[in-house]
């Protein structure tokens, strides 16, 4: 068990790592302006890829951005500053963006990057600490990621100042998204695994197609009807017309309350039968979307519709939950 008097020690030291970071946090805020509107028209003008180069902690910072550019729809790698003198420069081609972290603007490795960069005609965007550094004086744009103080009582461990870095690029990396219109489906296609990917699902992810889609015309006879619910197992059909347009669906629902009130059901028609104006869904629709509409209108399964209200699938409540969507 801690002491009391460590115990209180502990969390005044955390809480003033806390202050200091959230206090660099709001002085970058104010400091963004044009450079970072700059950066942001490089970056989405980028027709290769994102490029970011750093060393010891600022390299595992540069790792983060990349995997945030990299799932928000922005093409992004991360090139070892001493590795690249060693031809790892070779990742870079005309058309990248490079950016060079360096809280001191003078680290040597990245330093020595960049003639070959300028060689390639390769954008430099740096982020740095130090306007007045070598890095800065190269660059084309320069993001201030300068902190009053490090939130380390010896001043030396790197910690407000990436805090600073890594938040600065997910202000890039959003930023760039929302510019570009990125969507949510845009957003799944990046995320097909976990908690994020199941709830990304499309419903053309899950839909049953071709000849699982159950299907009748009007004109089909109840028996056949029947014959179809129960062979394709998903307890509803649709009814079609001679283009595959929507014009109803019977479920198993319908099939029970026709037994009830008519002597003879098997004499009707699907048309005579069906429910009228059902609810359909489109294909790229997100599976989440297709469980809210069935849980808001007490149905278990959808019509999926294309083009000219064309059926091309159909989803079953099982389908969702089966995906892992709910």
């Amino acid at each position: 068990m801690t002491k009391g008097a460590d115990r209180d020690r502990i969390i005044q030291s955390a809480k003033r790592v806390l202050m200091i970071e959230e206090k660099s946090l709001k002085d970058s805020r104010l400091r963004l302006g044009e450079e970072f509107a700059s950066a942001v028209a490089l970056l989405a003008s980028c027709r290769g890829r994102v490029v970011l180069a750093g060393m010891g902690k600022s390299g595992l910072v540069c790792r983060k951005i990349v995997a945030t550019f990299s799932s928000t729809g922005t093409p992004a790698l991360f090139l070892h500053p001493a590795e690249g003198g060693h031809g790892d420069i070779g990742m870079l081609a005309r058309g990248d963006v490079l950016i060079a972290v360096s809280s001191s603007g003078e680290t040597e490795e990245v330093i020595r990057m960049l003639p070959a960069v300028r060689r390639l005609g390769v954008p430099i965007i740096c982020m740095t600490g130090s306007r007045s550094s070598t890095l800065a004086a190269r660059a084309d744009v320069v993001l201030d990621i300068s902190v009053t103080e490090e939130a380390c009582p010896l001043g030396l461990a790197p910690t407000a100042s990436t805090t600073v870095t890594m938040a600065l690029g997910d202000a890039l990396a959003i930023a760039l998204l929302e510019l570009k219109g990125f969507t949510e489906e845009d957003f799944a296609l990046f995320h097909p695994g976990g908690a994020i990917g199941r709830r990304l699902l499309t419903v053309s992810d899950i839909m049953h197609t071709g000849e699982e889609i159950p299907a009748v015309t009007p004109e089909t006879g109840m028996k056949k009807v029947l014959l179809e619910i129960t062979s394709k197992k998903l307890g509803f059909t649709t009814v079609t017309d001679g283009e595959g347009g929507l014009l109803g669906v019977i479920t198993d629902g319908d099939l029970r309350r026709l037994m009830e009130r008519e002597t003879d059901p098997l004499a009707l028609t699907a048309g005579e039968v069906m429910t009228g104006s059902p609810k359909a869904i489109n294909p790229e629709a997100l599976a989440a979307r297709a469980l809210q509409i069935m849980e808001s209108h007490s149905i278990t399964s959808l019509a999926v519709t294309g083009d000219g209200g064309r059926v091309v699938g159909v989803l079953h409540m099982h389908d969702i939950l089966k995906a892992g969507v709910a």
